[in-house]
């Protein structure tokens, strides 16, 4: 079954043209100009329930635009969206019930209360029994390591505090789906983990399908199998994270350490029947670079076989180089797919 349905979103949204100099303000006051900006461009995507899937694009991508319109916030100008079966901006009150939201720079939490203040006045909002809500909140409490915290107004917590409060507050009512709009935003490093940790047990245990837009693409790898790229509105890419990086890696780096001095036609002779590349960096130490075609241990066999090896280290190419080089390309095709529908294209 479908956690979230969505075909041919679009979302349009009239913006006001201020006009320059004294004159043009005060035109402004009587007669307004507006022009009509396209934030979502006709969007296609499917998500089953249980998975982890990854949103992201670069500001004014359309990503927030399209979390408030899966979350009933905004209704869209054209398309069908169905969330649990529900059209978010139409059954409000029903599909409120099973889903959470945690918006990274805006809180749910009463800023002058105690944390299990603004916890019990959600209890009633989402209308869960006491007894439910006590046993969800104590195993939240514990996982998240929130006793010392529920006192205290909001007020007087870290950024790292209150999001792990918010992270509770959207799940007090178990909902089925959670939308994650810049969860870690602001973060140290600690923080980051823990909740990516909290967010893979809450997954695997529960079957928690999850939605989630982020600039650090880290989380994105620690948590996600399946990536969808925004850019201008449009999907650019929708497919696995590894299959994503197998597409547009350049390939992967070895670095090895010799304990004794090595040559480079050494080096090359061990691996003469691979497509590698050599570097020598001193007598001690080289790097060898090697396309995703080729397998590691294969490569790797060939020189442990031949040369005495202190230390190993592989690099593989990082998930935010490749994302930015697709931006900068304006497609997630490979630059042979561009060539194969170029040239379908004219032969058509």
């Amino acid at each position: 079954m479908l956690a979230i349905d969505v075909k041919d979103l679009r979302k349009q949204f009239n913006v006001q043209k201020n006009r320059e100099g004294l004159s043009g303000a005060l035109k402004d006051l009587f007669k307004r100009e507006y022009t009509e900006v396209t934030a979502v461009k006709d969007i296609s995507f499917q998500i089953p329930q249980g998975e982890i899937c990854g949103y992201i694009g670069e500001n004014g991508a359309g990503k927030s635009t399209t979390i408030k319109m899966l979350t009933g916030i905004l209704v869209p100008t054209a398309g069908d969206l169905r969330v649990n079966g529900y059209v978010p901006y139409k059954d409000r009150e029903k599909f409120v019930a099973e889903i959470g939201v945690v918006f990274g720079q805006r809180s749910q939490l009463w800023w002058d209360i105690g944390v299990i203040e603004s916890f019990q006045l959600l209890r009633k909002v989402y209308r869960v029994s006491e007894a439910d809500f006590r046993k969800r909140l104590n195993n939240l409490i514990e996982r998240l390591d929130l006793g010392d915290l529920l006192n205290r107004p909001v007020r007087k917590l870290s950024l790292g505090q209150r999001m792990r409060c918010e992270l509770v507050a959207s799940l007090l009512h178990n909902p089925s789906i959670l939308f994650l709009d810049e969860p870690t935003i602001g973060l140290d490093i600690i923080v980051k983990t823990e909740i990516r940790e909290f967010l893979k047990d809450l997954n695997r245990e529960e079957g928690t399908t999850i939605l989630l837009t982020t600039h650090d693409l880290q989380d994105i790898e620690a948590l996600c199998s399946r990536v969808i790229m925004l850019d201008d509105g449009r999907i650019i890419y929708d497919g696995g994270l590894e299959d994503l990086k197998n597409r547009w890696s350049k390939g992967r780096e070895i670095h090895f350490e010799f304990s004794t001095q090595t040559k480079l036609a050494t080096l090359q002779a061990l691996t003469g029947d691979l497509d590698v590349t050599w570097k020598m960096d001193n007598d001690l130490t080289a790097t060898m670079w090697l396309p995703h075609a080729i397998n590691v241990s294969d490569a790797l066999s060939k020189v442990v076989g031949g040369a005495a090896i202190q230390d190993i280290k592989i690099v593989e190419t990082n998930t935010d180089e490749i994302v930015r080089e697709i931006y900068r390309s304006g497609s997630a095709s490979t630059e042979s797919e561009q060539q194969a529908a170029l040239k379908e294209t004219t032969v058509s």
